[in-house]
């Protein structure tokens, strides 16, 4: 930050800013008034506007309305599929300059190097990236992650400039029960920022979890149950990601009078999807088309979720605020011109001058090789637990199904939409294996594999034919982890993400193009869900209701206990 007298110097027009822009209007996300005159800027921070400035340098922004960078309150930059760097390069030209992470993907893989990993990234990035420290590393019990986070673990890592507090604590079970690792965590961060993850609590329940001391929730799916936790105190993240899309459902409870207490996340978007549609500027022209206030939702977008987390040198384009600052033709459909972060001009330039870092969890799949007949369910009763999809939730359904029993196994049944899912421990721990049964991906042939699989990052695998899971698994192994399609004993389409099985090392233009062929092969298959790779990952996660299978088996949610 420049010295406290240049600041004040360039705010009062004594000496030339280092930066004007010139000719726009300023939306004022307080009162809602559009604010014509010059912004100035000195070094990273804002120091006046509404006035005419001489500058060093000046920038022509006529007819643009500027208004503060959007912050991304909770994401986890793994699901992107890139680096930390080509996350920065494919969203800040968006209008994102804050994202608030938590890197609990790739801790669940290689532990707290993980989360150093993410921690010095942020300091060599563009945009401002927020390292939340991992709150539930494995998520639960009933999972077989590559590492473990205690307690003492975090305590180590406190302190960096881009911490903010406790990532989301998905074991919330284990918080109104008080269990006593649950305990240490949130007492080491008592008084201080903890982000929340509480699907379907409700009641008392919800009370004594928020009672904890959680304060912002992005797991509401509904406006009633939004509504509670509002109510309750929590700060309500509306999430649209490539899976979970809870912006419809929550739109109508953002208004000019939730919006302070309203923020706005993507939790899991992939770079494909970004190309398709957008990111943060793709929620907020949405939530505009949907009828929501432009006030309401420019608010949610930024200075809200600045609020929300402690940043306040941020949200407001303002003096005194950092120069955080998105330039945009028309309000109602968030075209953006241009993006300033921390007052430098979001573009090639400015990642150019970027140090990146060597990545980390490279090699880290180490899964037993899997034949045909291992994918088999010997099960004796034919009354069968399936998981139900529901398409645009992570959400699932537990079904029964009645599936007989033939030559001592059950078959997948593609003319039902019953399918076999398999889970592959890969963390060279244990070699555990479990199968069981899907109903929701239409598939009629073949097999989809993969290494994203959240949150303890095992093999996951769907499919109709046996040697062709065995394949798409067992070719997961060759290329460090990623996504595979298989058919007939080929593989149509793979994408190699070689960092923890996470990330590739390539350019997220490249990720994309690869996210197409991957997708068109899942359609050839009969595959009829929009995205089914975070589909499937999500399917093993045993914090999210109501049924989900890892490596140790189906895990009915509700009660918190593996079933079969």
């Amino acid at each position: 930050m420049a010295p406290l007298e240049k600041r004040i110097a360039q705010g009062r027009g004594d000496e030339p800013a280092d930066l004007v822009l010139r000719g726009g209007q300023v939306l004022d996300l307080v009162t809602g008034d559009l604010v014509p005159g010059d912004v100035a800027i000195c070094g990273d921070t804002i120091v006046g506007i509404g006035e005419a400035y001489d500058g060093v340098e000046v920038i022509d922004v006529s007819g643009l309305t500027l208004v503060p960078g959007f912050i991304d309150t909770h994401l986890h930059i793994e699901s992107s599929l890139v680096t930390p760097f080509e996350f920065d390069r494919c969203v800040a030209p968006r209008g994102v300059t804050t994202a608030i992470c938590d890197p609990h993907e790739i801790a669940n893989v290689v532990g707290v190097d993980g989360i150093r990993y993410f921690q010095t990234a942020s300091e060599r990035t563009v945009m401002d990236i927020r390292v939340q420290l991992s709150s539930c590393v494995p998520s639960s019990h009933m999972e077989t992650a590559g590492a473990e986070i205690l307690a003492a673990d975090l305590a180590g890592l406190r302190g960096h400039p881009s911490g903010i507090g406790l990532a989301e604590f998905m074991n919330y079970p284990g918080v109104i029960h008080r269990d006593g690792a649950c305990m240490d965590k949130l007492r080491l961060f008592e008084g201080g920022h903890v982000d929340g993850h509480c699907p379907l609590l409700s009641g008392k329940d919800l009370n004594a979890y928020a009672a904890a001391g959680i304060r912002t929730e992005h797991e509401a799916t509904s406006m009633a149950e939004a509504r509670e936790k509002l109510h309750k105190g929590m700060r309500v993240l509306i999430r649209e990601g490539s899976v979970s899309k809870d912006m419809h459902a929550l739109q109508p409870l953002l208004t000019e009078r939730t919006a302070p207490y309203m923020c706005l996340c993507t939790d899991d978007r992939n770079p494909l999807d970004i190309h398709e549609h957008g990111h943060l500027d793709y929620m907020i022209r949405t939530l505009i088309a949907l009828g929501t206030p432009v006030l309401a939702a420019y608010r949610a977008a930024s200075l809200s979720g600045a609020e929300a987390f402690g940043l306040t040198d941020r949200g407001l384009v303002a003096p005194g605020r950092r120069a955080d600052i998105v330039a945009i033709r028309s309000l109602e459909a968030c075209e953006v011109e241009m993006v300033l972060c921390g007052g430098i001009v979001v573009g090639p330039e400015a990642f150019a001058a970027r140090e990146e870092i060597a990545p980390i969890g490279r090699h880290s799949v180490s899964a037993p090789t899997l034949a045909p007949e291992d994918f088999r369910s010997t099960g004796n009763r034919e009354e069968t637990d399936v998981i139900g999809i529901r398409e645009g939730q992570i959400l699932t359904d537990h079904l029964h199904e009645t599936i007989p029993i033939e030559d001592g196994d059950k078959r997948p049944d593609p003319a039902r939409d019953l399918i076999r899912i398999a889970v592959v421990e890969r963390h060279g721990r244990n070699g555990n294996m479990a199968t069981g049964f899907v109903k929701g991906f239409g598939m009629r042939s073949g097999a989809i594999a993969g290494t994203v699989c959240h949150d303890h990052h095992n093999i996951a695998c769907v499919g109709v034919d046996y040697a062709d899971m065995a394949l798409a698994a067992n070719r997961l192994s060759e290329i460090e982890g990623g996504f595979v399609v298989v058919r007939g004993g080929d593989v149509l389409a793979e994408l190699a993400l070689p960092v923890a099985g996470l990330m590739s090392l390539k350019p997220f233009e490249t990720v994309r193009d690869d996210l197409v062929a991957l997708r068109a092969a899942a359609r050839s298959l009969g595959v009829t869900l929009e995205e089914p790779f975070l589909q499937l990952a999500f399917l093993a996660l045993p914090v999210i209701p109501s049924l989900k299978i890892t490596d140790r088996g189906l895990v009915d949610v509700l009660k918190f206990e593996i079933i079969g």
